[in-house]
């Protein structure tokens, strides 16, 4: 996975590329000073982290992460400030985190430790990278069964393995090939190949009975026209 850092403050941006390169497994691609080509860039290549100063100028960090969160790829964006009283709007545009300067060492490596946890990437050969006990798990697509939603966390089960990580099931739901992955209910994600049984239940829906899985994968009313025309029911 990779990152740029936006900051307008050179020693604030050694500071924190230290951390970054001596206690994650994170790149760091670019560092800017400048918020307005910082966004060009993100624009026209692939990001999966921004390290984002609020106080920049040209552009603001609140500004720049509004823009960010229209883009079709979302970049995480971790703020990071000399000042609190930005804590409250950073979350509202959906940050992964908010840190304070200076850069409190137990602080900024937890945060890193979270950023690697939570970052999923699908390869060219459809495969899922997960995290699960410290380490990477390289996973076919195709072996998941189901994912669900849990708090702040998505649970990914296979046949064998429960993975978690660290996002929205909608924004999970975005990364899987939607020809075989259905969001079937707002807490679920159903691979349509491991359906085993579609069972009728409360008003008229269903629930599903899923290749070597115990639990059964509701579907919603609101998601029930949809189901049905991809199973030709």
């Amino acid at each position: 996975m990779n990152c740029i850092i936006i900051d307008d403050e050179f020693p604030a941006i050694e500071e924190l590329s230290y951390f970054i390169n001596n206690y994650s497994s994170i790149i760091i691609i670019e560092k800017f000073d400048d918020s307005i080509k910082a966004l060009q860039f993100v624009q026209n290549n692939s990001v999966d982290i921004i390290f984002l100063d609020i106080n920049m100028p040209k552009l603001d960090g609140m500004t720049f992460s509004r823009v960010i969160n229209t883009l079709k790829s979302k970049p995480l964006i971790v703020f990071i400030s000399a000042y609190r009283e930005h804590a409250l709007e950073a979350f509202e545009v959906s940050a992964f985190d908010y840190i304070l300067k200076p850069y409190p060492e137990d602080r900024i490596i937890a945060t890193l430790k979270k950023l690697e946890n939570s970052t999923i990437s699908i390869s060219s050969k459809d495969k899922l990278t997960l995290w699960k006990n410290e380490k990477l798990v390289v996973v076919s697509i195709g072996e998941v069964c189901y994912c669900k939603a849990n708090e702040h966390e998505v649970l990914v089960y296979t046949k064998k393995e429960e993975f978690k990580i660290t996002s929205s099931i909608s924004d999970f739901h975005k990364k899987l090939p939607h020809n075989n992955f259905f969001k079937c209910h707002r807490s679920y994600i159903v691979n349509l190949d491991k359906i085993k049984e579609i069972i009728p239940w409360f008003n008229n829906t269903y629930l599903l009975k899923l290749q070597d899985m115990e639990e059964e994968i509701p579907v919603s009313r609101h998601n029930l026209s949809k189901f049905k025309q991809l199973m030709g029911i």
